[in-house]
């Protein structure tokens, strides 16, 4: 439980905390409206995850300046489920969800999310930021968006041809959103100062808000009830009985999957932000799952860590999780005192802004670095963008592991052999990893040494040697050297390769062999007259 630290309880911490969760709750408010409503859900349904992601989960946390929310990196998958499945059955997946997080984070297996590939966590984020975009741009258009990304794609013809109907809302919605989208950007450019403090997506929904009310703009605003407690729908078992019970375990197991990636690369993030508390990686999950099981209980969206949040409430000077958990409180406040303000809000507004988020989904920085490591990488980007954005984003992140699987084996096991050959001596170079599965391609380059020679072979650029090729070089040796032929190895430098004394030790250098100099190299090498693995 959550425990006050003896050198953060100051004034200072307390008045720190307090500004930053108000800045911090002014963000929060319109994306959790907005993440709301592009899942298909109502939008008080995102209000109740902030809520729950700041009450409860604040004090619980592993993590103690993340912010805990709705995500705009689930929308997808969570418009997929209520599409197939409805309210009632995101709420069975999402308390199973909750419940795998919980038994992970006590098993202890949170770091285990950490070693996702970046080119996998990069296109997934970047697919889920495309089809963001597509379905956004429907609701600024006055339409609804089709129930999946390349439906959407194929029916933008019909969205244009509504942009130019005079007789819709399109055009007014359009200017709407735009005029959300300058405000923001010009914003977050040009705001200094004390100014900068201030959420730019807030001075952008009431820019447009008041220019709504004040042109009697017909654009549809945000549907929210009378109380916030109309949103809570609990547990019913009765329409669970009747669904998929595989439907319901792939759901569950994708959703905690992603959830819990997302927030612990958050929470990585957020650590490199600060030099407080650092992140306790399985009581972050343990709580996360926590979050989830009471946000399905009560028919509440999805939650995550959010790093966009999290980074704010950190460069707002928060210095506990103090700031977490009074910023679901400002957002409880806020939906029962001034429900009515939050009824002037167009709906266009909120779609620009997870338009422009999922714009920001789209890492351009992060295919540059990815670029500088091998284009291998940079495929895997993209064909996991493109599996999320044409099929699921199960199936595009699953396709996205596996192709980084498969790269690391192939790299694990290339192997690159070339002969430098001269009249009485030959040069083997070998790159990359030696390995049983190279036993073929090295049998033929020692094959192709002419008899009567002296063969070098250059290990400067071996990664590894296993067994198996270690022995092929020792038993080619002695027929080499049963037709006059010597081989020339650094044996010291290949007891280096081997991490463990065990390994190393049977690699064995002669006792006085003296030094045989290697042509093309400025060291000396020795053979040794006897090497057994």
């Amino acid at each position: 439980m959550f425990k006050w630290n003896p050198h953060v309880t100051t004034r200072e911490s307390l008045t720190k905390d307090f500004l930053a969760s108000l800045v911090v709750f002014l963000m929060a408010m319109p994306l959790c409206l907005g993440i709301a409503l592009a899942s298909g859900v109502p939008v008080e349904k995102g209000i109740l995850t902030g809520i729950v992601g700041g009450c409860i989960i604040g004090f619980i946390t592993g993590s103690p300046l993340q912010i805990s929310g709705p995500a705009a990196g689930l929308t997808v998958l969570v418009y997929e489920i209520v599409s197939n499945h409805g309210l009632a059955g995101l709420a069975i997946i999402l308390v199973s969800a909750g419940l795998l997080q919980l038994c992970m984070g006590f098993a202890r297996i949170a770091q285990i999310f950490r070693a996702v590939s970046p080119a996998v966590i990069n296109g997934m984020m970047s697919g889920i930021g495309i089809t963001l975009v597509l379905s956004q741009l429907y609701v600024i258009g006055a339409l609804h968006p089709k129930a999946h990304a390349l439906h959407n794609i194929k029916h933008l013809p019909d969205l244009f041809a509504n942009l130019c109907d005079p007789t819709t809302t399109a055009l007014e919605s359009v200017n709407i959103g735009v005029l959300t989208i300058v405000v923001l950007v010009l914003w977050r450019k040009f705001a200094k100062g004390k100014l900068a403090s201030i959420p730019g997506a807030l001075v952008a929904v009431v820019a447009a808000t008041m220019t709504t009310t004040l042109l009697h703009l017909p654009l549809k605003t945000i549907p929210l009830p009378d109380s916030i407690f109309s949103g809570i729908q609990f547990l019913d078992l009765a329409t669970v009985s009747k669904m998929d019970p595989w439907a319901i375990a792939r759901f569950s197991i994708v959703l905690a999957i992603i959830a819990s990636a997302e927030t612990l690369l958050s929470a990585a993030a957020v650590d490199k932000l600060h030099r407080g508390p650092r992140t306790k990686y399985d009581k972050e999950l343990i709580a996360q799952g926590i979050g989830n099981t009471i946000c399905g209980l009560i028919g509440a969206l999805p939650m995550t860590g959010v790093i966009a949040r999290s980074s704010v409430n950190v460069m707002s000077g928060a210095k506990t999780n103090r700031s977490a958990i009074l910023h679901g409180i400002w957002l409880l406040i806020a939906v029962v005192a001034i429900p009515g303000v939050l009824r002037m809000v167009p709906i266009a507004t909120l779609a620009s802004l997870l338009l422009f988020t999922g714009f920001k989904l789209i890492d351009f920085k992060a295919i540059r670095k990815l670029w500088d490591f091998g284009p291998r990488l940079v495929g895997v980007y993209a064909i996991t963008t493109i599996a999320i954005v044409a099929t699921d984003l199960l199936v595009g992140v699953a396709l996205g592991v596996a192709l980084s699987v498969i790269k690391l084996v192939y790299t694990m096991t290339r192997l690159n052999i070339s002969i430098d050959q001269s009249e009485n001596k030959s040069i083997l170079h070998l790159r990359g990893a030696a390995t049983f599965l190279s036993l073929p391609l090295l049998a033929d380059a020692l094959d192709s040494v002419p008899a009567n020679t002296e063969l070098h072979v250059c290990m400067d650029e071996l990664d590894y040697v296993d067994h198996a090729c270690l022995e092929l070089i020792m038993d080619w040796e002695k027929q080499h050297e049963s037709t006059g032929g010597t081989l020339v190895m650094d044996w010291g430098e290949l007891r280096a390769m081997f991490k463990s004394k065990r390994r190393a030790r049977h690699i064995r250098s002669a006792p006085s062999a003296g030094p045989t100099p290697v042509h093309g190299h400025g060291t000396t090498q020795t053979k040794p007259e006897t090497a057994a693995v």
